[in-house]
């Protein structure tokens, strides 16, 4: 076994335990639930019983996880840098764990559209919170006033839109795939009349 193999066993075998316990699952629980005996699944935490395939899945299942999950390694690349989008004033990342799903940073200037026709409507679902100022969240017939540090969270097929209040105003939104796509299919480029794509 190489020095790689001898990591990722010892990574897998700490992954394990360590979903056990946030599950709150004593070692006999878990193993009633992947059928191991608690002294086989005892062996397997601490290094003392080698790894099989078909226990790993049975055990990722158990833990309500994928084998992939279970037995993916770490990366040397968890910084990321955002894409700048200076015509929309914006800043936006992607979440590699979660494909589809993206992080957009932008400051707004002005306030929401007032008219329901302005609003946008789209399948999806957005979060965001306040990170300066006052923000104004247009939800269907709701105004919602979003102070610093606040957050929303909705789903995109209300019609929403969203602005600043008498000022200036810095929001970080997440997105997942429908509701960018909606964003774009609709020409916003995150500007004030809406939320940011």
């Amino acid at each position: 076994m190489t020095q790689g193999d001898r990591d990722l066993d010892s990574l897998v075998r700490k992954r394990i335990r360590a979903l056990r316990v946030a599950q709150g699952w004593s070692l006999e629980e878990l193993a009633g639930r992947a059928h191991l005996s608690q002294s086989s699944l005892s062996r397997i935490e601490n290094g003392q019983r080698r790894l099989a395939l078909d226990q790993l899945v049975t055990l990722a299942r158990a833990l309500d996880t994928t084998l992939d999950q279970l037995v993916e390694t770490a990366t040397d690349d968890v910084v990321t840098s955002p894409t700048i989008d200076t015509v929309h004033n914006q800043m936006r990342w992607t979440i590699k764990a979660s494909p589809g799903m993206s992080v957009v940073r932008q400051r707004l200037t002005e306030p929401p559209p007032e008219n329901p026709a302005r609003m946008r409507a789209h399948p999806g679902h957005e979060w965001l919170v306040v990170l300066s100022g006052t923000a104004i969240l247009m939800l269907g017939h709701s105004r919602i006033r979003l102070e610093a540090n606040q957050a929303a969270e909705f789903p995109t097929m209300m019609p929403h839109a969203i602005g600043a209040d008498s000022g200036p105003c810095e929001i970080l939104g997440m997105f997942d795939r429908d509701a960018r796509r909606g964003h774009q299919r609709d020409g916003a480029g995150g500007d004030a009349q809406g939320a940011p794509e």
